[in-house]
């Protein structure tokens, strides 16, 4: 009888210590989650606030732009120092910086195509030749930069026929991940990478110099913001003809007040060779519709990226008849 009650104890005090030890999970866990809820409500709020931050200096930024525009529709100069120059912005809790660049700068992958009736695109033979000529001055083979203008453009027009060194449906279904082309226009640069023929490295080398507009005009530079080392997109205007020297030339030598026009800019010293197409003649323009507005919020342990792109004309065909407008945000670093 004092064996059997002995037993019953010992099986009495071990179901105690099971149920204290699943007690004692049950809490480790509930407090675990507890402690994640926290920090990502916190996370949360910190995103938040931030974002909040970032539109507060596109305001910021609004205002700016439309005094740049305001001072001389015709033009946009470097005066004031505002292209790329660091604006501290003073933020309770936490530091935050904006820079403004010119989004004119670089080649637009949307202009490789000519949206001919809303909603269709078809592919720019011009375009194309400057993006293959962009890409060998960058260092690219030409046979390759060739290829992937061509992928690229037939990447983006409306139509599924391949294009001389295009690729279309066909190619990119016979892939171990098979997809499709996008047929419409990219949204971000990041989209190259799906195009037939690109690699890492070129994508590496293209990222710089490259960038994806909401529209599918021809590229049409600013020669008035556009540094010396930028001459390879100046180059690429007139394939085989413009040498990468004269263009850095024009770019050194241009005025403290800019270039008053596209016609001045070809005039002047070693370009004054040249007698471009008037359409490839006013893609060396002096003036910008499209800025970029990237502003770096900081505020304990969170960090938070945002690429804004402003329209200068608000819409408009010209400067200065509408006021400036954001037209696109990105969340985050690029990759």
């Amino acid at each position: 009888m004092s064996r059997r009650l002995s037993n019953e104890r010992g099986a009495a005090l071990l179901t105690v210590l099971l149920l204290v030890a699943v007690m004692a999970v049950i809490a480790a866990t509930a407090l675990d989650r507890l402690t994640l809820a926290t920090r990502i409500a916190g996370s949360a709020a910190t995103v938040d606030q931030g974002r909040a931050y970032s539109f507060a200096a596109e305001q910021i930024a609004l205002r700016r732009v439309a005094d740049l525009v305001g001072r001389d529709p015709a033009k946009l100069t470097l005066a004031g120092n505002w292209l790329g120059r660091e604006f501290i912005l003073p933020l309770p809790g936490g530091t935050g910086s904006a820079r403004l660049t010119d989004a004119n700068n670089c080649f637009n992958l949307n202009s490789l195509v000519a949206e001919t009736v809303p909603g269709r695109f078809s592919q720019r033979s011009g375009s194309m030749r400057q993006f293959g000529a962009l890409m060998v001055l960058l260092g690219v083979d030409a046979a390759q930069a060739q290829a992937i203008a061509g992928a690229t453009a037939d990447w983006i027009d409306s139509d599924s026929n391949d294009g001389p060194l295009g690729a279309e449906d066909n190619v990119y279904r016979s892939l171990p991940g098979a997809y499709l082309a996008a047929n419409r226009k990219m949204a971000d640069i990041s989209e190259l990478r799906a195009v037939r023929g690109m690699t890492p490295k070129i994508y590496a080398r293209l990222k710089p110099w490259i960038c994806v507009l909401p529209v599918t005009d021809s590229v049409r530079l600013n020669v008035n913001t556009l540094a010396p080392e930028q001459a390879p997109l100046v180059a690429m205007l007139l394939p085989g003809e413009l040498t990468l020297a004269d263009a850095r030339a024009a770019l050194a030598a241009r005025p403290a007040g800019g270039y008053g026009s596209s016609v001045r800019f070809w005039q002047s010293g070693p370009l004054a060779q040249f007698d471009p197409p008037t359409e490839v003649a006013e893609q060396a323009g002096v003036t910008s519709r499209w800025l970029a507005l990237t502003t770096n919020v900081t505020m304990g342990d969170g960090f938070l990226t945002a690429v804004s792109l402003i329209d200068a004309n608000g819409g408009a065909p010209s400067a200065g008849q509408a006021a400036p407008v954001i037209v696109r945000r990105d969340w985050g670093e690029s990759d």
